[in-house]
């Protein structure tokens, strides 16, 4: 009786596993130890403390270190095959993705998921997690990845157009390549299909390996300031939302300086139609096309998140940069640093602004962006380690993510520097909540001045004409798991974490720390082993050349822990 009994309970639970989800027998197994991902029943999240705003995942503080893929690499399950062992090979702990509308509902209504449970189950496997990008309705400020049922009726899908007259130009595109954001037709589909993709996931990805949705991608119209398709037009007439004037009133002291200087040209008036309220010009035409995208992309998120409350974000193609200096040379209607405050009050299921970045002036886009405590993420930029740390260091980014990244295997430079981060992660999470990390690259003299505010020691740089490499000792070497060649940017930099009143975990690549008013009193090397630091040698004698100063090669970042003293 007690063997059939065993034998019944056995067949029962193999009918069950067998009866499950793919992915949810697969979470099962992973659980375990060796498993690549742990399983949790927290959702992803952004909490905020101190002020300062943190990814959370598994219920812990998550530093993404990560990479985009080029837009059409996980179409294919085929070609991205060998791309995954590439991606662990460059120390990456998240991979950026893509979901097409195309693929996913190539026939109204009818859904094929096979690519997302691709990329979720690679990434799985290999330990990675994931943030996907929905390319729905708008792509670069066209609609290249609505489905051929959408492209096809325009009646029903109208498109946008250019104004008469329009000065504006752009090389990238048109508006007529785009959906107008105020078809409800369009926006009505994609937030179904959005929706029936969280759905999905919600369902199959138990272990939440998704744990970040980006909501569209670069949105806006180009080649006019404003969209002045019918339907658009008759929006342009009617009177100024009351969800946007409360915003605005609400927060007329604090409104961002691009936003406020266009309302006061109407002396702040409090009602009225866009031209009344916010004039008839390239300002006013963004500010009403950045409502438009703004509450689509809010009806599209919402619909995702009543599904699955994951963090989610819109990018944003920069606003004025060199070369594209008016709405409609860049997108009119995205999310530029200028127009945040129309997307916040317009779409509050977006939990930030992430700004793509390809211009020289890294730092100044950054700063633009942490406005108004938006969190600092940017999906897309050209790879910099030094902007990187920076980052992280001083704006307490999310995470970096370089563009093209499966191009970027080759690269130690960028290998050696998300190692460096992954095993900094805790020590950095754990102390920018208190204000104890900072970052000085080379040529930022008033960081330098921080730092030694803070420990008592000067820094100098390998490539700064007031230093000279023969005062400089030989810095110590082979203390990296990798061999890191400069790459492209050759500036120096260090990473600063306060652990204690006088010990400091210090991180960077051609720089010089001297004593100023503290002296070394112990220097000790930190080595990177699977994604943790460990004490490795302790340096003195020959390494440590003399007592006053160290050195960080310019060939590796290297990472050392320091603790101070001041002579009696």
């Amino acid at each position: 009786m007690r063997s059939t009994t065993l034998k019944t309970l056995a067949l029962m639970l193999v009918v069950f596993v067998l009866g499950m989800p793919k992915s949810d027998a697969e979470a099962q197994a992973n659980s375990r130890p060796g498993g690549a991902v742990s399983r949790s029943s927290q959702l992803p999240r952004i909490e905020r403390k101190n002020g300062i705003a943190q990814l959370i995942v598994d219920g812990q503080p998550y530093l993404m270190v990560a990479g985009e893929l080029h837009n059409s690499s996980a179409s294919s399950s085929e070609y991205m095959r060998p791309i995954w062992d590439k991606l662990v090979g460059l120390h990456l702990n998240t991979v950026i993705g893509t979901v097409s509308w195309e693929l996913v509902e190539p026939e109204e209504g009818k859904f094929d998921f096979t690519t997302v449970d691709d990329e979720i189950r690679e990434a799985r496997k290999h330990g990675l997690r994931l943030v996907l990008i929905w390319f729905g309705a708008w792509k670069n400020a066209s609609s290249s990845y609505a489905p051929m049922w959408v492209k096809l009726d325009s009646a029903r899908f109208p498109r946008a157009a250019r104004q008469s007259g329009s000065r504006a130009t752009s090389s990238f595109g048109s508006a007529e390549n785009a959906l107008s954001p105020f078809s409800d037709a369009a926006v009505g589909e994609d937030a179904k299909a959005f929706r029936a993709l969280m759905q999905h996931i919600r369902t199959t990805d138990l272990r939440h390996t998704v744990m970040m949705v980006q909501v569209e991608n670069e949105v806006g119209v180009l080649g006019t300031s404003r969209d002045s398709s019918p339907i658009t037009d008759a929006a342009w007439s009617k009177p100024v939302p009351k969800e946007l004037m409360d915003y605005l009133i609400l927060h007329k002291d604090s409104l961002l300086p691009e936003l406020d200087s266009i309302w006061a040209l109407s002396g702040y008036k409090k009602s009225g139609s866009w031209a009344e309220v916010f004039g008839t010009n390239a300002g006013s035409d963004e500010v009403f096309m950045s409502w438009a995208f703004a509450r689509a992309v809010q009806r599209i998120a919402a619909a995702g998140k009543q599904i699955l409350p994951i963090p989610m974000y819109v990018n944003a193609w920069l606003g004025p940069q060199p070369g594209q200096t008016t709405p409609g040379q860049y997108p009119s209607g995205g999310p530029v640093a200028g127009m945040l405050d129309v997307w916040r009050a317009a779409a509050p299921d977006i939990d930030l602004f992430a700004p793509d970045i390809y211009i020289a002036d890294f730092k100044g886009v950054c700063s633009k962006y942490v406005r108004s405590g938006n969190p600092l993420f940017f999906p897309e930029s050209r790879p910099s380690v030094p902007n990187y740390f920076w980052a992280v260091g001083q704006e307490n980014a999310l995470g970096i993510s370089p563009f093209g990244v499966e191009d970027l295997a080759s690269n130690a430079q960028l290998a050696g520097a998300n190692e460096a981060l992954r095993g900094l992660a805790p020590l950095i999470l754990k102390n920018r909540l208190d204000g104890k990390v900072m970052t000085v690259m080379e040529d930022d003299p008033a960081a330098a001045e921080t730092f030694e505010k803070i420990t008592g020691l000067e820094i100098r740089f390998r490539g700064s004409s007031n230093e000279t490499m023969k005062d400089l000792p030989p810095a110590p070497t082979n203390d990296s798991a990798a061999n890191i060649k400069p790459e492209k940017d050759h500036r120096g930099f260090v990473l600063l974490v306060q652990t204690g009143p006088s010990e400091f975990i210090v991180a960077g690549s051609g720089a010089v720390v001297k004593n100023a008013v503290a002296r070394l009193g112990s220097i000790d090397e930190m080595l990177l082993r699977d994604d943790r630091l460990v004490e490795g040698r302790r340096f003195n004698g020959d390494e440590r050349f003399v007592d006053n100063l160290f050195g960080l090669s310019s060939e590796q970042i290297q990472v050392r822990k320091i603790v101070t003293y001041t002579a009696p």
